[in-house]
């Protein structure tokens, strides 16, 4: 499928995201699930900004009982033709308001491509927190605000022709958030931030190759993660994305 920002079913740069990062991802679940203590098997867990389903379907293959939610139709329908039997619940709602989703229904939450978009995170984290159950967890991933992170999300991914993955005006600077900034919101919505955790490609050259490549069809959206590689960097300030952990008291 050719990249395009004219079109609901285009491939941009969440999609693009969403394959590039789902190993890492993955890695950073399996973590927490070890700290935590949380058994997967059975669990009530529920993904926003789900896009076309690959967290989804990775969280339900260990077991979880998962419902994924996007903002976008067309990403909910792309996600229910690529489900080849995972037994997700796809649904169409905006993080902001998850609507008809019950009180404490959740032990696990996973918010990806979100925190960085959205221009009212005490709104979603609020969400967030109702519907997450006592003892249950949140993990998220998001974009700092930093230089670095200036020219790669406004520059390279929406200003720069050659590199451009996402429409003008989707990411902006004041929705760039740090993880102080991150922590005070949940601990409005009264959710524990528990951990952080950078991540990052073993390569910018590598990065900017595969973006460059994937434009061109020269790579398809499998080749993504290995072409990339993103690496966990724990105990290092972020300097563009980075994980996070919450956890809503009992």
């Amino acid at each position: 499928m050719r990249i395009a920002l004219d079109s609901p079913d285009a491939v941009d740069g969440r999609h693009l995201r969403a394959v590039t990062f789902q190993p890492v991802r993955m890695q950073y679940v399996h973590r927490t699930l070890e700290r935590t203590g949380l058994d997967p098997v059975g669990a009530p867990a529920l993904v926003v900004g789900s896009i076309r389903g690959d967290l989804a379907r990775g969280l339900a293959a260990l077991g979880m009982d998962v419902c994924a939610v996007d903002p976008a139709p067309a990403a909910t329908r792309l996600a229910q033709e690529a489900d080849d039997g995972a037994a997700v619940r796809y649904r169409t709602a905006a993080a902001e308001d998850l609507g008809a989703l019950p009180d404490a229904a959740f032990a696990f939450a996973y918010y990806a491509d979100t925190f960085e978009i959205t221009p009212d995170l005490p709104a979603v984290i609020e969400h967030a927190a109702r519907v997450l159950r006592p003892g249950g967890v949140l993990v998220y991933d998001t974009v700092a605000r930093t230089v670095v992170s200036r020219l790669v999300y406004l520059g390279a991914f929406q200003a720069i022709p050659a590199t451009r993955i996402v429409p003008p005006g989707r990411y902006r600077a004041e929705r760039l958030r740090p993880p102080a900034e991150v922590a005070h919101a949940l601990a409005g919505a009264g959710l524990r931030s528990e951990d952080v955790c950078g991540f990052r490609p073993r390569s910018i050259g590598a990065l900017v190759r595969a973006v460059l490549d994937r434009k061109s069809g020269r790579l398809h959206d499998e080749d993504l993660p290995a072409a990339v590689e993103f690496l966990l960097d724990p105990g290092h300030a972020p300097v563009v994305t980075y994980f996070g952990t919450a956890r809503k008291p009992t």
